[in-house]
Formats: C-alpha cells, structure tokens, sequence
C-alpha cells in the first residue's frame, strides 16, 4: 500500500479548482456560481494545508484559517445580495439581473 504523498493532495486541489473553474465560467446561477468560489477557496486550503504538512510548518494551516474566514464572511454577504437580488427581480440567473451593470 502507497503512503500518500504532497503530490496526491495537490492533483485533488487542481481537479478541486477545475470544477470550481468552469462553474463559475459556465454557469449562470448565481447561488452556483457561489458554490464553485467555494470550491476553489477549499482547493486553496488543500494546498496550504498540504505544503504545510510537506515543510513541517503551521504557518498554512494559519493561512488556511484565514481563508475558511474569508469564505464565510463572503458566503454570508453573498448570500445577503443574492436574497436582495431574488426579491426585487425574483430571479438568480445571473443573465437576467441588468441591477449590477453600469
């Protein structure tokens, strides 16, 4: 049986940003489009956690919880916009909202 390895965490962080990539690039539902910036911020902690682990340090797992605040605090106002945004064009298709433009 293999150990597994920095190298392993690291393909599960690239596949982890590829979805979250092309869901935000893709889609245009706004509550999805959230998920997949979640997505990568979490593919962000694997590596910090990761390399972390790799160099014997703590210093990313630090930063790591520095960016699980971050997500939340962008959830919630996310969250906070998007229900604003649903009950004054009953929508969240990001297509649609003509709000947000110049």
């Amino acid at each position: 049986m293999h150990p597994i390895t920095t190298t392993h965490y690291l393909i599960l962080s690239a596949a982890l940003l590829a979805i979250g990539a092309v869901g935000v690039l893709i889609r245009r539902n706004i509550i999805i489009m959230l998920m997949s910036i979640e997505l990568i911020l979490n593919a962000v902690n694997i590596n910090l956690i990761a390399f972390s682990r790799h160099y014997q340090d703590v210093i990313g797992q630090v930063f790591a919880i520095f960016v699980i605040t971050v997500a939340v605090a962008e959830a919630a106002v996310g969250l906070g916009i998007l229900i604003a945004l649903f009950r004054n064009k009953a929508t969240v298709q990001a297509d649609e909202v003509e709000i947000l433009k110049w």
